[in-house]
């Protein structure tokens, strides 16, 4: 939802509903992940994309058909078919779970604050129900940087577990799916709750005023990051020499270290490779609980280094997280090189892959994210193939909570979807084709 925030904003402002079409569930290889949004409005007037257009067609029909007919929300699955790559449907070989809506701003003006907050740069969370009884589902629920809960029908102890998870991912910076509920001290109600996060851009302390830290600041930051660069030498430490980096520091590396926010995405390059700045840092650096911490040098300075941090007191376990000599095995030679070897092994490391080839590796390629949902895995048995085909039999489903039936047809494609009422995902039939690895 978020990844239109800019848009949505406005369609609040002027007070017109539209549709919401967000991927709740990724199975095997998909395009984009869990939260993003494709929105249409009453003119027909469509943003964002949620496959990269490979059913982006079939989701347009869907959601002007919930938008004219005010119905309730639905979902559709779309799969893969071996029979038939070119219809309705993932060709990347993934599984995509679309939940789709009505939102009418008049009636979730709390909805429009936490929009512009985003559009705005600003921190703020909406909690959707995108599973539980009929009631609640589509519930939207926003959340403040404050930790200010708006916009919820839920009964007490329900509102504050939502909260809760709400919050941590808010902390977080992360947008992800929490199965809750069943507990009725806590959350009566079996809810799936989808938490789509906007916050600060996660940080990248590089320290050390050099080559490679010109090089890496501009890496970092067409990665996202909010890059400092810190040294103590003020002839080197200058806005010049660093015009991608956000700020530039004059400090002692561990002494800005101490009085500077970091969380868990915060990750930490020490390029300076001279003991009197690198030790006090890295023993710094090793107890807070950020996401990555990585000291440039070579075998031999390594080693040092970890004889000298020995003796400062870290722990085998602390010294496990120094990711050193830093960067992966790419042949590095140039500053720029450099840059692409350690923000690789940063990426890698934050997705918990492996760093290898994907030639060298089977099974999908875009893996569902190792802490997407925090309770508990991704469901299975509520993704259904739903691949595109030209035969009756293997048109794309879409199923709905609103329990009618209906056919709409997609023009690009070329074919029809088939809209069934249920409760919930059917099992998958023995003729469908199974996911093709990536």
């Amino acid at each position: 939802m978020l990844n239109i925030a800019d848009t949505l904003h406005r369609w609040c402002t002027e007070q017109r509903p539209f549709a919401l079409a967000t991927v709740v569930g990724v199975t095997g290889s998909a395009p984009l992940p869990v939260g993003t949004s494709v929105a249409v409005d009453a003119e027909g007037t469509a943003v964002g994309s949620i496959s990269g257009g490979c059913v982006e067609g079939a989701v347009y029909e869907l959601c002007r058909q919930v938008l004219e007919d005010q119905s309730a929300p639905q979902r559709a699955w779309f799969g893969y078919s071996d029979e038939d790559a070119f219809a309705v449907g993932l060709t990347c070989g993934g599984e995509l779970d679309v939940h789709v809506q009505r939102i009418d701003p008049a009636t979730q003006p709390h909805l429009a604050t936490a929009l512009t907050q985003a559009a705005n740069g600003g921190v703020a969370a909406v909690a959707q129900v995108v599973d539980g009884p009929a009631h609640l589902l589509g519930g939207l629920l926003t959340l403040d940087g404050d930790g200010r809960l708006s916009g919820t029908d839920l009964d007490a102890d329900t509102s504050r577990t939502v909260t809760g998870h709400a919050q941590a991912l808010l902390r977080a910076g992360r947008t992800a799916r929490n199965h809750l509920g069943g507990d009725t001290a806590t959350c009566p109600e079996q809810l799936t709750v989808l938490v789509h996060v906007a916050a600060t851009r996660p940080r990248l302390l590089i320290f050390g005023a050099v080559d490679f830290a010109a090089a890496l600041a501009q890496a970092g930051r067409v990665l996202g990051y909010r890059v400092t660069v810190c040294d103590a030498r003020p002839v080197f430490a200058t806005a010049a020499r660093f015009p991608h980096a956000d700020e530039v520091v004059v400090d002692w590396p561990h002494r800005y270290l101490e009085q500077t926010a970091v969380d868990t995405r915060t990750a930490i390059c020490v390029l300076t490779h001279d003991a009197k700045f690198d030790i006090p840092l890295l023993r710094l650096a090793l107890t807070l609980p950020v996401g990555y911490v990585g000291a440039m040098g070579s075998r031999r300075t390594h080693n040092e280094r970890l004889r000298l941090l020995d003796e400062a007191g870290i722990t085998a376990g602390q010294l496990a997280a120094l990711h050193s000599p830093i960067g992966l095995d790419l042949g590095a030679r140039t500053p720029e090189e450099t840059a692409v070897s350690i923000t690789a092994e940063i990426i890698a490391h934050t997705n918990g892959a492996s760093g290898l080839p994907l030639s060298q590796r089977t099974g999908p390629i875009h893996r569902s994210a190792p802490r997407q949902d925090i309770n508990r895995p991704t469901r299975q048995d509520t993704v259904s193939r739903a691949a595109g085909a030209r035969s009756a039999s293997q048109l794309p489903v879409l199923r709905s909570r609103a329990g009618d039936t209906a056919r709409v047809t997609v023009p690009a494609a070329g074919a029809d979807c088939v809209l069934h009422g249920a409760t919930r995902a059917p099992p998958q039939s023995q003729d469908m084709a199974s996911p093709r690895q990536q």
